[in-house]
């Protein structure tokens, strides 16, 4: 029997999704594949709540989604606040470097974010062409204030970048309706579909942007300019070719985003909203305290835990004895004092007493005093409220 997976990323998939990625591979100009990758593109666009966006769907990881973005929009000597809660702001922010721009880094204590009225006082300064924000870092747990931001960045006409990718497709997100330019995730996390798929809805404002570049896009790969006609050939149904798409990856993006329809965005978001205060509620009734700061900026995707006092980090080998598979730490100052529990996608009320029970036992074994079924209990109370 096979554990668990509870982690950030990769997530627990669904039976079809599974089934998409083991059928039979199709050639990449089949009728039939280009008929599911146009519908695919489609169905992204409505999961990022986006009908003016223009979709990619491009082999590679959250990074290459990341880089993308990046690549098209951002030429040498371009400036960019980027918005930073963590590992992946971080990240974000060298890509950008690395493309050429000027960085200036609006930071806050680790668990934290920053708020809408410091980003604005900086923005306030002028010359930026790009704010990037993390909507959830996956090392931290935080949730950042997206909606805020996205309005802001369109108020001072500077193009906003959002990192979706352990958000997208289970916190709320509305990319036209918030204003946001670019909303960029990767298949493996909420969207449902084994690692291998970088995603971008790119608005119009970005996609002028790009077209009003003064040099050329230094990446062949990266280039829309090389993407552009394949998307669009695919969405009218007709066959195109720049490199080979993971043709049953695509299949199972299908699938899964078909899924997501069906379930329902806002009932999706409020699922994930239920699960994470059931998994908050365990974990208090634990003695355990989370990582981000306060409830505002807290993820309902995963969850980031302090140790307890007199634990360490081989409480994460412990719960995969019971039969769970959780994380460790990841942000470079703290990696050593917190573990994460991813809890997006399928994840349903066996899943989470599944994980909590396997954590209360990894901590009993770890010498932490509590009252025994204290997270069980408080977890089901949590579920079964209103």
């Amino acid at each position: 029997m096979r554990d668990l997976l509870m982690i950030p990323g990769p997530v627990e998939f669904e039976q079809e999704v599974l089934q998409a990625l083991g059928a039979p591979t199709l050639g990449h100009t089949d009728p039939a594949f280009i008929s599911l990758f146009g519908r695919a593109l489609k169905r992204l666009r409505e999961v990022s709540l986006a009908p003016g966006a223009q979709p990619f769907v491009i082999s590679g990881s959250g990074t290459l989604a990341m880089e993308l973005a990046v690549a098209n929009l951002v030429e040498p000597g371009d400036a960019a606040l980027v918005v930073n809660t963590g590992y992946f702001s971080d990240r974000m922010a060298k890509i950008l470097e690395r493309h050429g721009a000027k960085v200036t880094h609006v930071r806050a204590a680790p668990g934290d974010a920053p708020s809408v009225a410091e980003v604005k006082g900086h923005l306030e300064r002028g010359g930026f062409k790009v704010v990037t924000v993390t909507h959830v870092d996956t090392s931290t747990g935080v949730l950042a204030p997206v909606e805020g931001l996205s309005r802001l960045a369109r108020e001072f006409g500077v193009l906003s970048v959002v990192d979706g990718v352990c958000a997208t497709a289970g916190e709320v997100f509305h990319q036209d309706a918030w204003g946001a330019d670019v909303y960029l995730t990767a298949s493996q996390k909420a969207v449902g579909v084994p690692p291998g798929l970088a995603l971008l809805t790119v608005g119009p404002r970005a996609m002028e942007a790009w077209r009003q570049r003064r040099t050329p896009v230094a990446s062949v790969y990266c280039d829309f300019a090389e993407w552009l006609p394949i998307m669009e050939a695919y969405e009218a149904g007709k066959p195109a070719y720049f490199a080979t798409p993971p043709v049953n990856l695509v299949h199972a993006l299908d699938v899964s985003l078909g899924l997501i329809l069906a379930e329902g965005l806002e009932a999706r978001f409020a699922r994930h909203q239920r699960m994470a205060r059931a998994f908050r509620a365990a974990w208090a009734a634990l003695g355990l305290r989370m990582l981000p700061v306060s409830e505002a900026v807290t993820a309902n995707t995963l969850s980031a835990v302090y140790y307890p006092e007199g634990v360490d980090a081989s409480l994460v080998g412990r719960v995969k004895t019971e039969g769970v598979v959780v994380a460790g730490g990841l942000h470079p100052d703290l990696k050593a004092r917190y573990f994460r529990v991813g809890h997006m996608n399928r994840v349903g009320p066996a899943d989470l007493l599944a994980t909590v029970g396997a954590v209360e036992r990894a901590l009993a074994a770890s010498g932490h005093r509590f009252q025994p079924g204290a997270g069980l209990s408080a977890a089901e109370s949590s579920l079964t409220s209103r």
